[in-house]
Parts: structure tokens; sequence; C-alpha cells
């Protein structure tokens, strides 16, 4: 791997302290749906996001440990893991990788419409219905109402939208002020990103100071001052309906929604596994690879468990529903009152706000570029992917993302459309980690000679594969809790897409045959995929897995 830039390959810039600064991008990710989880989950919310963070962080060992045997690879778990099925299938190696990246890649959709919201919000407020201009409004027009004064008031770039596109089982795009500026934001983050990892961790480590310190604080300041109301996080049930603010009870409908909020809940406590994305531009990669994910991991910890319990404890599931924090548009303002601030205290926590979300989205484009930009190495997508900057940053990749994320942006630029992204794209994720969590084993089975830098304990890598079909339960149940009972069937068919993309790559440009890497990785000659050592038992657990899926979907059915 190249050492200098220029090379026309990733550079080793990095380690595992820039890494974990990269990284941090995902402790605001608990911001993109607490609210969305609090209505689903209910007085459960916070346990749900404890629980998940604990699977979590489980998990990542396996994932360390499947890093560390690949220090020349980027792109992180899901390329470590796909090396793993490539004996027993060309097909799922790829589906993993791609699984992963559609996961990951629209945290730059989702986090750039927030982000719009805010800005809109600031710039050009709509007024509340009690506020004096509405009142001064209503005195001057006689008859009318408060809400016809909130239309009237309302500034026209809130509802101007240029046109809008339907498509037909997906949904519709719109292409509106929103839409606008969230290109804007999106165009800023790869300007940034363009200048190489070690420039994006540098800018990382600013924002994630300036950022993740006040979160703290708010987590923290709730607790000390005994703002915590203890009615609002006992009598742990789910509610007896999504977003009803009512407690219901432990039946099927009431586990049903539970494991809808622990399937969206993963999306972003599991994502911190993005630290070894940057294996390849590690300078040690053998001491960095564990360090990177085990810190990364630890501070997640933290903020996953204090923040969705302070937000809780302070607003109630009442608060907890209010439309601004379910779309995250009024989070900053929420965050203010918690630690007791006026006017300009919640305009700063606003301005946080939109930072955080940067952070996020800085994270999730220098993951998602460079699962693409190996799974093109490897010789799974296709080629054009491979190609680097003279700074070492996979442009052809980040542009493929960008590409993506500004349809999807038009797809979320509605608040229907957000969670729909979300519950689709999720279906990606829960793959992939059932998928990298059983490549553990499999690993240790057929490569048991490749040399293992740090080595998970052998009983964590049989409760991660227990853990797999944990995650599948949670997929086959709770991909339909988001409102749309199709989103497990459009989350499989987009997964589906990677194979005339695959097959396009392996047998269209390369012959049927893989890179000579990729062979080199796993210790084998060009041309050999080596011993099939697992016997049947990977196709045993994907036959397993599949089977919990669709048990889980038929059996878990929400409240009437």
């Amino acid at each position: 791997m190249a050492q200098e830039k220029g090379s026309g390959e990733l550079v080793r810039a990095l380690d595992w302290k820039g890494a974990f600064w990269v990284a941090a991008g995902v402790p605001p990710l608990v911001l993109f749906s607490i609210g969305g989880i609090a209505g689903v989950a209910g007085k459960a919310a916070f346990v749900v996001w404890m629980i998940s963070m604990v699977m979590g962080f489980l998990q990542s060992f396996t994932y360390a440990e499947m890093a560390g045997m690949f220090g020349n690879k980027s792109g992180g778990a899901s390329v470590y893991g796909a090396t793993a099925w490539l004996r027993y299938s060309k097909l799922i190696a790829p589906l993993s990788v791609w699984c992963n990246w559609f996961a990951w890649s629209p945290v730059l959709s989702l986090g750039c419409a927030i982000a719009a919201g805010y800005i809109l919000n600031a710039l050009f407020p709509i007024p509340a219905a009690d506020s004096q201009v509405v009142l001064d409004w209503m005195a001057a027009n006689a008859g009318k109402t408060a809400e016809d004064a909130v239309a009237a008031l309302t500034p026209a770039l809130r509802n101007w939208e240029a046109f809008s596109i339907g498509i037909p089982g997906l949904g519709n795009l719109h292409f509106n002020s929103t839409f606008v500026i969230g290109v804007i934001l999106m165009l800023i983050i790869f300007a940034i990103q363009h200048k190489g990892i070690a420039s994006t961790a540098k800018s990382q480590k600013v924002m994630a100071l300036i950022v993740l310190i006040p979160l703290l604080l708010v987590g923290l300041v709730p607790i000390l001052t005994g703002a915590i109301d203890s009615m609002n996080v006992t009598n742990i049930v789910p509610p007896t309906a999504a977003y009803s603010g009512e407690d219901g009870a432990w039946d099927i409908g009431g586990w049903t929604l539970f494991l809808g909020a622990m399937y969206i809940a993963a999306w972003s406590t599991y994502g911190f596994e993005t630290a070894v994305c940057y294996t390849a531009e590690f300078k040690d990669p053998r001491t960095d690879t564990f360090r990177a994910i085990f810190y990364s991991g630890l501070l997640c910890i933290v903020f996953f468990f204090m923040i969705p319990f302070a937000f809780q404890g302070v607003l109630g599931t009442s608060g907890m529903l209010a439309p601004g924090i379910v779309d995250g548009t009024g989070i900053g303002e929420a965050l203010g009152g918690m630690v007791g601030g006026g006017r300009v205290v919640t305009q700063i926590f606003v301005i946080l706000m939109i930072l955080a979300l940067f952070l996020a989205i800085m994270t999730a484009m220098a993951g998602s570029s460079r699962t693409l930009y190996q799974g093109s190495r490897d010789g799974w997508l296709p080629r054009y992917l491979g190609h680097v900057n003279e700074h070492g940053a996979p442009t052809s990749a980040m542009w493929t993302d960008l590409g993506f994320n500004v349809f999807l942006l038009a797809l979320a630029s509605d608040a229907t459309g957000y969670f729909y992204v979300l519950a689709i794209s999720n279906v990606g994720y829960i793959t992939f980690n059932f998928l990298n969590l059983n490549a553990g084993w499999i690993h240790r089975i057929d490569s048991g000679h490749m040399e293992r830098p740090w080595k998970a304990p052998t009983l964590l890598i049989g409760v991660n594969t227990c853990l797999a079909f944990v995650n599948a339960l949670f997929l086959g149940a709770g991909a339909k809790v988001w409102g749309y009972s199709n989103a497990l069937i459009s989350g499989a068919i987009f997964a589906a897409l990677i194979l005339p993309v695959f097959w396009f790559r392996h047998y269209v440009q390369d012959g049927g045959k893989f890179p000579k890497e990729a062979y080199e990785d796993l210790g084998l000659a060009e041309g050999e995929l080596g011993e099939r050592k697992a016997g049947i038992l990977p196709y045993v657990a994907l036959i397993a897995g599949v089977c919990v899926v669709l048990w889980a979907n038929w059996f878990f059915q929400l409240p009437e």
C-alpha cells in the first residue's frame, strides 16, 4: 500500500487516534432517530438504546479480529468478512459489501435533510400559532383564524417546490428548498474530504470537540441536578400503538414494536465499526486497528446510554413525540431547554446540532466511499470505483456516493420519506451484520493459517454468532414497524441489485476471475479459492437466517 501522495493508491497517513476522530460522527446518530424510537418503543425507548449498544460493542470484537487479518485493505468490516464467504459463493461476498454500503451511505442524505431543516428554521422560520406576530396579524385581519395567520406569514421558500416525481413502489422525489440546501451541504463535505483522510481526520477532531463536549453536558446536567422524572423511566412498557404515547403491554403487539425499535437503533449503535474502514491507511495496522474500534466503542457507550436516558427522563413520552423531536429539526431547541438555557443558549445548541450532523455525514462519506473503493479493488464492484486522487482520496467512489444521495435526498426531503429511506437502508445493514458475524467463525475454520494481530476470545466469537440470528429476528419483525409494510421487500430488492453489478464486473470486465491481490490476501494461489473446511455449515447458517427472518415476519404483528 502506498506511503506517499500522488501514487494512485490510498495513503498510510492515519493512526488509531485519527480513525477514532473520524468515527466520532457516530454518537450524534442517536439524534437522527431518538424521537422515532421513542414513538415506537414508548417508555422502553432508553432500554432499547442500551441493549442495542451492548450488542454493538460485543459484535465489534469479531470485526476487530477480522480487520487485523487484512492490514492492506480498506472499506471496513463488510470487506474483511466478505472474504470468508468467497469460497462458498461468489455472490455472497459482494452482497455483504453492497448491503453495508447502501446502509451507511444514506447518512449523507438523511443528515443533510435534517441540517437543511435547521437552516430553513433559522433563516425562514414559520411563526408559532401563539406568537405575537400571529396575534398582530389576526388583529389586523378580523375574522381570520390563527391557522390563516400562520399560512399567510409562512415564508414562501418554506412551501416552494420546483416539481416532484412519483416513482411507483418507492415514493415521491421532491425537488424543494430542503433538497437545494442539502445538495449544497453535500458539496461542501465533498470538498473537505477531497484532500484525503488526514485532512478529514483533522476537521473531524475539531468538530467532534465542539459538538461532543456540550452533548455530554446535556446528558450529565439533568442527571446531576435531579431533573430526571422517575415516572418517565419506570414502568417500562411499549406503547399501545406506534406514536400513541399511551402505555401498552408486553403482548405480541408490544414485542413487535420493541423489536422494531431495536431494528432501527442498530443502524446507529453498531455504526462505530466504521473505525476499521481505514486499515489500509493506518500507519501501523497491527496495533491501530483494535485500538480504533475499541475506543470508538467506549465513546459510543457513553453517549448512547446517557443521551436517550436524559432525553426521556426530562421530556417524558409526550415530549419525545413532539414533531420537532421525531423529525430531528427541534432537537437543538430541546437540548437548550434541558440545560435550562435561554434563547441565546438554545440558538447555540441549534448551531451545534448542524455541526453534529456535519460530523455524522463526514463519517459516513469517509467510510462508505472506501467500501466502494475496496469492493472495486477486490473485483466485486465496477473498476472505475478504484480510482484515487493525488491526495489518496477515493474520489470516484465519493462522486458515486454523492450522486446516489442526491437521489435519496429528493426522496427524504419530506417527513414521510425520511423514515422510509431509513427503514429500507437498514435492511441492508442488518443483512451485512448477519453475514459478517458468521464470517468470524468461518475465518477461524478456513483461514486459521492467517496471522491475527489481535484475536477475540473464542467464546465471544460464539456469542456474536448467536447475535447474528438475534439481528435476523430484528429484521423480520422490525422492518414493517415503521409504517411501510413493504420495507423488507424493498430492501431485499435493493440488495439484489448487486447481482447485475457484480456480473458485469466479474464476467464482463474480468472474464470470470478475481484480481490477483484478492487471492494473495487469503494466502492462496491465483485462481484457487482453497478448501471449504467449514463444509455445509455456512449454507446451514444462511438457510437458518432466512428462516428466522420469515418466521419473525409472520409471528410478530403490529397492535390492532
